[in-house]
This record gives structure tokens, sequence and C-alpha cells, in this order.
């Protein structure tokens, strides 16, 4: 008997990957193996389902593959470092996790020996390239398989696919779609379409249900977080889920990002972060106190560089990991406590305790008397400073 090809295919559980896996199984003959790469977003529960399911859909084996752990280490503590933002707005939730979903995809495959790797992405989106590159640099040669894009289909034609092969479950075109991580949820769909339209608080998982104000203090340790309102944290991914758990309530994280994919077309997104927004806005905070001017200058530089490389799905360019080291080593002083005022859909930062705090000099208080220089030492400073400029204009009186 010839053998089965082998396929791993990244399986989410959703209506792509559903049908690949069955399609695979059914109409290829091909020995299915389903790999859901968990980055923190999926629940207990949901993994149990995608299990089940799997073996449903003609499935010979399913494993999760847990690498939360290996996203923080290698990617959302660099994002921190970078207090990285797309376009100042987005935390690069979803493209950074796919990164990451991607590698754990890829190495299972090469693990167990595959002939293909596949995923359910469509011809449309900035998932496709993320997936393809990264199987491609770290497959090479392996066939990659993906249905959807290739069949351009439609979700009636995949629906009516698995309900005529006995699967039933319920994938109803919603009105949004979510996809939930552990750096945020990004919601498409809906109003977003028309952009002359925002979200409605209904479009949103975690309702606002907190009223007044409330005081949240992070604890940061060379840039990471240590503590939340006190309490040590030591899992930093607990701590993350912690400081969700306490912004949430207040709807803070909302926002809408509109940016250019990969692909080159606009693309508009809606999303909830209170982690992501909290922690990068308490970190750069903190740094504003602990770092001289032109480390703040140069990390705002390679932040952005290190977030545009990861939505453009460039992480395993070798310069990534010299961006990583530049921002890691920035982090020695960042140290310190940062306390935040929550309230219903905003935050503000209030202050800062930390032992290497750079506004604490004895050599003036800004604003009231120097210590460190006398008055004609300012005098003479500004005035050779005013030199290019006095040159210029004794020049080009008629400019001003």
């Amino acid at each position: 008997m010839e053998k089965k090809k082998k396929v791993v295919v990244a399986f989410s559980g959703g209506l792509d990957t559903s049908y690949t896996v069955m399609y695979l199984a059914k109409e290829k003959g091909y020995e299915v193996h389903a790999a859901c790469a968990n980055t923190g977003g999926f629940s207990e529960e949901q993994l149990r389902t995608n299990e089940e399911n799997a073996y449903k859909l003609g499935a010979t084996k399913y494993v999760t593959l847990d690498v939360t752990k290996e996203y923080y280490e290698k990617s959302l503590r660099f994002m921190v470092f970078g207090n990285v933002l797309r376009n100042g707005t987005y935390p690069i939730s979803v493209s950074s996790e796919r990164i990451f979903q991607g590698m754990a995809i890829a190495r299972y495959a090469n693990e167990i020996g595959a002939d293909a790797i596949a995923h359910g992405s469509t011809g449309a989106g900035n998932d496709q390239v993320r997936f393809d590159m990264t199987f491609l640099v770290m497959c090479p040669g392996m066939e990659i398989i993906t249905l959807t894009r290739d069949g351009n289909l439609s979700r009636k034609e995949e629906v009516d696919y698995l309900n005529a092969h006995g699967f039933k479950a319920d994938f109803a075109k919603l009105k949004y779609s979510y996809n939930v991580g552990l750096w945020g949820t990004s919601i498409c769909g809906g109003e977003i379409l028309d952009s002359r339209q925002g979200l409605p608080e209904s479009a949103y998982l975690k309702q606002a249900v907190k009223d007044g104000e409330e005081t949240l203090s992070l604890g940061f340790e060379r840039g990471e977080i240590a503590s939340v309102n006190g309490k040590a944290f030591a899992d930093k991914i607990a701590a993350i889920r912690e400081i969700e758990r306490i912004g949430s309530a207040y709807g803070i994280g909302r926002d809408m990002h509109v940016g250019d994919t990969i692909i080159g077309i606009k693309g508009r997104v809606g999303f909830e972060a209170a982690a992501p927004m909290l922690i990068i806005a308490a970190h750069k905070f903190l740094e504003k106190f602990t770092l001289s001017k032109w480390q703040q200058y140069w990390k705002d530089q390679v932040g952005t560089w290190y977030g545009m490389f990861l939505h453009e799905s460039q992480y395993l360019e070798p310069v990534m990991r010299d961006i990583e080291a530049m921002l890691e080593s920035s982090q020695r002083n960042v140290s310190g406590l940062v306390t935040l005022k929550l309230r219903k859909y905003g935050f503000e930062t209030v202050g800062v305790d930390s032992p290497n705090d750079l506004v604490k000099s004895k050599l003036g208080e800004y604003g009231e008397t120097q210590k460190g220089w006398t008055a004609d030492d300012a005098k003479g400073f500004i005035k050779v400073s005013s030199t290019a400029l006095r040159v210029y204009y004794g020049n080009h009186p008629e400019e001003f």
C-alpha cells in the first residue's frame, strides 16, 4: 500500500482551517496532523473543543503547541522595551502572534517529517505572507497548501462542504470577527467597513462595567513588568492578564487602527488592548525619568523599525537580533514604580518612584534654581549656542 503523504495544518478551529483539515483528509487522502499553536489567546475549553473537532474532521493527529512563554520572551518584552505602537496606535497584537504561531507549526512539521504544510489564509490579507514566509525559510522545499486562497473560496462554499460531510459546527457569518490574543483583541467587520463610522459599545467583547477612578501601580525591573498594585509577579504572562483584567473593566485600550498592509492595500481594524496600552504608557513614562535624551531618541527610532519589521513578516531578519540587543541594553536602569489613574475609557500617568530618577539632580531643579553653574555660565552658554543663527541672520536680515 502506498504510504499517505503527511501534512501539518495550522489549525485554529475556525472555518477555513476546519475545511482544510476535512478536504485534505477526505479528498486528497493525506495523513493530516492538526496543530494548534497557542500564543496565549486560547482558553482550555477552546483547546479541548479544537481537539474534538479536529478528529471529527478527519485528522489523524491533533496537537496543541503552547508557545506563550516563547512569544513573551522573544517578542512581547522587546515590544515593551521599544514602546512599539504601529502608526502610534496599534500594539501589533495579531501580527506578532502569527509569526510565532508560524514558527511553532514549522518546527512541528520538520519534527514529524511532514511532506506538506497548510494554512487557511485568504489572498487578501497579511497572514498569508507571515505564514508562507516563515514556512519557506524554516521548511525549505516543503509544499505549502492554501485551499482557501487558491480556490478563492467563499464562506458558503466551505460551510456547505462541511455540512454535506456531516460536520455541523456553527460557522454562521457574524457581523464582527474577532481575534483574541494575549496582547489584545482585534475586531473586523461591521461599521469598520465604512470609513465614516466607529464601533458601538456592543461590538467590544469586554464591556466597560466600572465608573469612577482607580489608582493602578505598575512596577518595572530592567524594563519588564514586575509587580501590579504591590503584588510581585515572576510570571510575566500572569501579570499581563491581571493588568488586562483591571483595565478592561473601564473599557481602556480601545481604538481604531488604519494602516498599510504588506500587500499594499489599506486596512482598518478595531481593537481592545487594555494591558498593552497601560504597560507601554507606564513604561514609556518611566523611561522619561530614567534614560538620557539620546537613549530615548534612538530607542524611538529602532522601536519603530522593530514594530514595522514584525508587522511586515521580517522577524527572522538577522538585524532584529541586533535591535533586540540594543533595546535590552537600554533597559538596565529602567526600574521603578509607575502610578496611573484609571477612569472609564481612559487613564493618565501620575508619577514615578525610581532609584534611577534623573529628575532628582544635585545640579539644579527645572524652572527653579541652578546649582551646577553660575548665571554667567548660563549667559555664555546661550550666547555660544546662538552663534550659528547670529551668523546666518547677520547676512540675511531681510528674512526676519
